[in-house]
Formats: C-alpha cells, sequence, structure tokens
C-alpha cells in the first residue's frame, strides 16, 4: 500500500511515517500543504493522511481538489478539533475518514488499513497462482503448504505481480507501489528483490522475466 502524509508537525509526521512502514507500507511525507498538493497530483496513493491546518494550500483545498478529481485515492483528514460541526465539514470536502488528535496509533493503522482495501479494485481475500497462497490480510504466504519466509518489500512485490494475473508489471511500477519516493528511479533494488524472492520460493519458477518489459508471474 502507497501512503502519503501531509503533516506540518514533523515529529507527529515523522513517527506517523516510522510506524506505517513498520506495517509494511510504502509512505512518503510532506511537511505543508504546497509540497502535500503536488505530490498527491504526481503519485497514485492509495491513501492520503491529511492534516487539516497546513502551511501553504490549507488541508480542506488539498481534500477538495482530490475529490473533485475522480481519483481512487482515499483521505484521511487529522485535526486538532473534535466537534461535530468540524467532522461534517471535513467529509463535506470530500474526506473518507475523520480522525481528531490526539489518536491513538493502532487507531490510526486500522483506518488506514480499511481506506486501503476501498482505493483498489475487489480482490479475493486470499490470492493464489499454481501451489502459492498469498494472505494479505495475515501477510502470511506458503507454496505447496508450507510457510515462506518474505520481508515486506518481497511480499509487496509478489502481491503486486500475483493480483496482475499473469499481466506484465514493469519495474517502475513495481517502485511506485511497493517502495516510497526517497528510492532512487534507477536503482537495482526491484532486480534484487524478485531474484531473492525466486529463489525463496523455489521451483518451479513462478516468476518470469519478459526482456524490456518487466516481471509476471507463470501457472497462473
Amino acid at each position: 500500500m502507497r501512503v502519503l502524509v501531509v503533516e506540518d508537525e514533523r515529529n507527529l509526521a515523522d513517527a506517523i511515517v516510522r510506524g506505517l512502514r513498520k506495517r509494511g507500507m510504502a509512505v512518503d511525507v510532506a511537511y505543508d500543504g504546497d509540497a502535500g498538493h503536488e505530490a498527491a497530483f504526481v503519485t497514485r496513493y492509495d491513501v492520503v493522511v491529511l492534516d487539516r491546518d497546513l502551511p501553504g494550500m490549507h488541508g480542506d483545498q488539498i481534500c477538495a481538489e482530490l475529490a473533485a478529481s475522480g481519483t481512487l485515492t482515499r483521505v484521511l483528514m487529522l485535526t486538532a478539533s473534535d466537534s461535530v460541526a468540524d467532522r461534517v465539514e471535513g467529509l463535506g470536502l470530500g474526506a473518507d475518514d475523520y480522525l481528531p488528535k490526539p489518536f491513538a496509533f493502532d487507531e490510526l493503522v486500522a483506518r488506514v488499513q480499511a481506506l486501503g482495501r476501498r482505493a483498489t479494485p475487489a480482490a479475493p481475500p486470499v490470492l493464489q497462482v499454481g501451489d502459492v497462497v498469498l494472505d494479505p490480510a495475515r501477510r502470511v504466504v506458503t507454496r505447496a503448504g508450507a510457510p515462506v519466509d518474505l520481508t515486506n518489500k518481497e511480499f509487496g512485490v509478489l502481491s503486486e505481480l500475483v493480483k496482475a494475473r499473469g499481466a506484465v508489471v514493469s519495474s517502475e511500477e513495481l517502485l511506485e507501489r511497493v517502495w516510497d519516493a526517497n528510492t532512487d528511479p534507477f536503482t537495482t533494488i526491484v532486480r534484487v528483490t524478485v531474484r531473492t524472492l525466486r529463489k525463496k520460493l523455489g521451483d518451479p519458477p513462478l516468476i518470469e522475466t519478459v526482456v524490456g518489459a518487466g516481471y509476471r508471474t507463470v501457472g497462473s
């Protein structure tokens, strides 16, 4: 899942980013409204965690523009105010959910995960290709019934490939969906991750390289 955090309180923003990354999400951060607006319209995020009162462009305007654009990106609006009027106003702007500060981090994670599920086309609760079964909710992968221990990035790559159902997924698409904006676009990290993923999955090979195009699963 790709998430953008737009929050001007840097300590809070950085804490949210660290926590979401530990949960296996690819997370970018912006510390003001202008940077947040640019990021939200350059990259397709599943969820934007958006502070309402931002320097530069106000969070209300960012939210309204995202809603008007028709994007599948979901918006979780944060605010220091807990009044019913403010919640109604925020939701009226197009926010998908609203969380007042201070909040429990586990609740934030649960809300982001729920919104992320709404941001992508419906998929079966358990994904399967050949004898490989991937359970996104429990983050568990098995092959022929035996567990396969994957890192968060390996799990993310496998998930994107399996969801594509045999269609080719480019390295650029995998970078955008699994890694964050700090990743060098010219890095070989996708190739390295696919190589280790193949090794862990074993034989027969599940992932095929399509020269000049990307990767796809075989045996779908």
